[in-house]
């Protein structure tokens, strides 16, 4: 998989609030929507963008508008509450636990274990964390390792084990690897 993929380009991302906001608007939908979804929220939020402060002057009826669901804009006004009370300290969260995080991101609604761990890969850079549960993993070591089905937790632990203490890096070359094969894919049908 290394080899086919190429040179690890994972670098964090230093706007914790925007890859929170980002994940939330992301959840369920494609990624066309979820980009024109963020583009909009963009525009509407100028000129001071995605921020804990700019989004709390908002209503759920008012980000309708940038196309965020009902559901979503609740949730994305709880993380800015959540964010401008204190009680997530997104400056703070970096010197916490992996656990820790989990436990301040997970208060927010909208906001559960696979995206704590995405954060924690994503905008932390923690190095040793494997999202078992994440189903484009599962594919690429189904079809990595040449099983006819799924791994479970307990083998895609297993397998995981052997990558410690760089399961961050193992798992995003498992996802850019996935990426690869699907296109190959895409492309021997034409």
């Amino acid at each position: 998989m290394i080899q086919q993929v190429g040179p690890c380009t994972l670098r964090p991302k230093r706007d914790r609030f925007r890859m929170l906001a980002e994940s939330i608007i992301s959840q369920q939908i494609s990624t066309s929507a979820a980009r024109s979804i963020k583009a909009r929220l963009d525009e509407l939020l100028q000129p001071a963008g995605v921020t804990p402060e700019s989004l709390a002057e908002f209503t759920p009826e008012q980000l309708r508008v940038a196309g965020v669901s009902p559901q979503k804009a609740k949730y994305l006004l709880d993380l800015s509450d959540k964010v401008n009370s204190g009680t997530v300290q997104l400056g703070q969260i970096g010197r916490y636990s992996d656990d820790k995080v989990t436990e301040q991101l997970t208060c927010v609604k909208g906001i559960g274990k696979w995206t704590a761990k995405m954060f924690l890969m994503f905008a932390l850079g923690r190095p040793d964390v494997f999202p078992h549960d994440d189903l484009g993993i599962r594919q690429a070591i189904r079809m990595g390792y040449g099983f006819d089905d799924l791994p479970d937790e307990q083998r895609s632990l297993e397998i995981a084990a052997a990558w410690r203490p760089h399961a961050t890096v193992a798992s995003w070359y498992c996802w850019r690897w996935l990426d690869q094969q699907k296109a190959k894919q895409m492309a021997e049908k034409r």
